[in-house]
Parts: structure tokens; sequence; C-alpha cells
């Protein structure tokens, strides 16, 4: 009701994508379920109870904000861990809610720890180094005043994690830097541990790493893409299969799209469609109008290129895509009507629209498509 489209989002499927991923990494590797990005766009609010009822209770966030959702959305009280902003007007909150957090500059770690003393609680600490990504982490020389304070503070934190981030595993290219971080991060562990300072959890490896350097699986793993079905490069994926007997992807997609036909019509020879002149009918033509454009997260750039299900058939999006429809070809599917299923993303019948494909019409990758779907279509939980 009051919808142009649904997300679907189906649960014996991701339930299968982490049974792979827990037989890859291991049974004593804590999988911390990555949900920035509206949970890669499959929805935070419905995303969380449903890992949950796979098994996951440990969420990584970008921000406070999508922390709180997440704590608002968890049904198991799973942990929650703030891997990027959170403005130090939001520690008193996370303090008092067990919400971890990464410490990556002086002034959040002060802040941090002052608060834990003022409320009397202890504040939940990943302390991450930089190593070689050069975005966010302590710095060599930093790390030794990082020892200092919490030394000087004990009792006001728990220092549940020791964490840096690669600088781009899922590629080939970036393979003497990444060794070069791995090395990094080592002797930055072994400076903190020579210290008295034991983290409960070293934590470096994102979806690519925990694929492509096994070393760097430690004692949890921040998976993202992976859950939701997506290698993070084509290079990930021939790296983990030309290892294997069986070439089949392990891995299915947890997410759908579909609309419906709006209304169709037959265009004339010679007539235009669309805005403007850069589509015209060069023969007799019947088409579908589909009550999703750019607005939605359908990408304008698919315009003439992007391609859609219609009663078991690919067919052609044509004209401009505009901010709240598209024009789909169905003469060769002359039975189509209104109201009839369309999937923008999918299967039906033995045809599907995947997501890469998507993004490779569009020249967006499999995250920024994603992450783009509005939140305010709604996403629906299905079982078969």
């Amino acid at each position: 009701m009051f919808t142009t489209s649904t997300l679907f989002i189906n649960r014996q499927v991701l339930n299968s994508n982490f049974v792979f991923l827990r037989r890859h990494l291991g049974p004593n590797v804590t999988i911390s379920s990555v949900i920035k990005g509206n949970a890669y766009g499959h929805g935070i609010e419905e995303f969380v109870p449903l890992a949950e009822s796979c098994g996951i209770r440990h969420f990584s966030v970008f921000n406070a904000d999508e922390a709180f959702r997440a704590y608002n959305s968890s049904i198991k009280k799973s942990t929650i861990l703030i891997m990027g902003m959170i403005e130090n007007q939001d520690l008193r909150w996370a303090i008092e809610h067990d919400i971890e957090f990464f410490v990556f500059e002086m002034d959040r770690l002060q802040h941090a720890l002052a608060l834990a003393k003022e409320i009397g609680k202890a504040a939940r600490l990943h302390v991450e180094v930089e190593t070689g990504m050069n975005r966010t982490g302590f710095t060599n020389s930093e790390l030794t005043r990082v020892i200092r304070l919490l030394k000087d503070n004990p009792g006001h934190y728990i220092l549940e994690g020791f964490c840096t981030h690669y600088a781009g595993a899922e590629s080939i290219a970036n393979h003497a830097r990444i060794k070069m971080q791995i090395r990094r991060y080592r002797s930055a562990y072994k400076k903190v541990v020579s210290h008295g300072i034991i983290p409960k959890k070293r934590h470096t490896a994102c979806s690519a790493s925990a694929f492509s350097y096994p070393e760097t699986i430690m004692d949890m793993v921040r998976i993202g893409i992976m859950q939701y079905g997506f290698w993070p490069s084509i290079e990930t994926f021939i790296n983990f299969v030309g290892k294997k007997t069986q070439k089949e992807d392990p891995l299915q997609r947890a997410l759908s799209w579909k609309s419906k036909i709006m209304s169709t019509k037959t265009v004339k020879t010679g007539e235009f469609i669309g805005y403007g002149t850069s589509f015209i009918a060069r023969s007799t033509m019947k088409i579908a109008t589909i009550p999703v454009g750019y607005s939605h997260g359908y990408s304008r750039s698919l315009s003439y290129q992007g391609r859609v299900l219609i009663r078991g058939q690919r067919v052609d999006v044509i004209g401009i895509v505009n901010m709240n429809l598209l024009i789909a070809r169905i003469t060769d599917v002359p039975e189509a009507k209104k109201d009839d299923e369309v999937v923008l993303i999918g299967r039906q019948g033995d045809a599907e629209i995947t997501v890469a494909s998507f993004g490779d019409f569009s020249n967006q990758l499999n995250y920024e498509l994603l992450t783009r779907l509005p939140a305010n279509i709604p996403r629906v939980i299905t079982v078969d």
C-alpha cells in the first residue's frame, strides 16, 4: 500500500551466507556484521533482527545515529560498535548504553575517559592504529601517549579491541601496501602488550582481507558486503574459487527489488517517446511505464541501457530515466499488462538481473548502488 516498489530480503539466503562465512573464518572468530550505509541499503531496522535470527550478536556501524537505530532494533541486546563518527556530546549516551566505539585521536579518548570517570561506568574502547591507510588511527608516536593515558586511568575503560583498516585489500595492486600494514599492526600490538595493556579482541579484517589475507582474520572480522551476498571485487572471488575444485559462487544475493507496470501504450513508428527528442520509435512498439526513477535509486545513467524483467523476459529500458518513472519496451512481451510484476534486481523465472550487471550498466560499485536505495522503500523479509 502507498508504495511504487518494494525491496525483499531473503532470510534463508542470508543464513546460508553466514554459514559459509563461519565455515571459512572458523568457529572461534566473532563476525561483526557491518551495517553502515543503512545496512548497505537493506535497512538497519529490518536487517538487525534478521541477522540476529541467523546467530549474529555483533554489529558495526559508522556513526552514533546508526548505533542508536541498531540499538533500538536489536532483539538480542547485541553488541554495537561505532567505527567512525561520534560527537563528544554523544559519548555519554554511548557509555551509559554499553555502546563500543573506536578511538583514533586524543580528544575523543580524553573526553571518553573523563566522562567514564564522571559517570562511574567504564567506556568500551577500540583503539585504532594508523598502519598506512592515512585516514584515521593513532600513529606510532601518538600510541605512546595513548598507552600513558590508559595506564593513568585504570578502571575507567575496557579495551574491547585493538584494530586498523586496510587500504584496498580487494585489489592485488595494493598487495605490498597491505603486507606493510599487517607488519605495522603487529608491531603496534606488541608495543601496547609490552606495557601490560591487553585488548580483548584484535581485529583488522574486512570481507576482502579475510579472504585474500588469512593472517588478518584474528579474533573478530568486520564483514560487510559479503554477508549480503556480494564479493568485494572480482579479484577476491577469482582468488577464492581458484583454490577450489567446485567453481560455483557460494554466496547468494539476499536482496531483490520489485515494482509493477503502471500502464502500457502502443506507440506508432516515428513518434518520440518521453521528454525531448532523445528516443524515436523506429517501428510500432508497445511500451510499459514503471513507477521507479532516479529518486528511488534507479540511476539516470541507466537510460537506454537498463534492463528489467517482465513475465520472465529481459526487456530494455528506453529513453531517459525520469525522477519517478522509467519506460520499458515490451513489444516482445505483448501479453504484458498493467499491474504485472517488474523485477529491477533479482530473479523472475529463469532470468535474473544481478546487482553486478545493474552496476556495470550504471558505472556504480555494488556498494554505491545498494547504499543509494532510499530508506523509504519498504523492506519485506521473505523466508523461501
